[in-house]
């Protein structure tokens, strides 16, 4: 995969981690759904760049569809999060 690719997705991907831990710093359940929502993007932003790495021939389909699944589990927990905290 070309490194700007990958750089981007490292970014996005360390974006998730990094808004759950912002939003859960003693805030408003209200303020912590925010951060969850832009974790949920960043999520969302790795996957377009997994479909662009596919459509570039950088990603391998099974690769693709290994990284898509687990992606798509991290935003389903954290829409269960977001959900819990309603």
């Amino acid at each position: 995969m070309n490194y700007i690719l990958t750089s981007q997705i490292k970014r996005a991907a360390d974006s998730i981690a990094l808004n759950i831990a912002e939003g859960s710093t003693g805030q408003s359940n209200a303020e912590f759904q925010k951060f969850l929502g832009y974790a949920v993007r960043s999520a969302i932003e790795v996957v377009s760049c997994l479909y662009v790495g596919r459509k570039r021939g950088l990603i391998s389909d099974d690769t693709f569809q290994q990284l898509y699944d687990e992606v798509t589990i991290i935003i389903r927990q954290i829409q269960a999060l977001r959900k819990s905290l309603k």
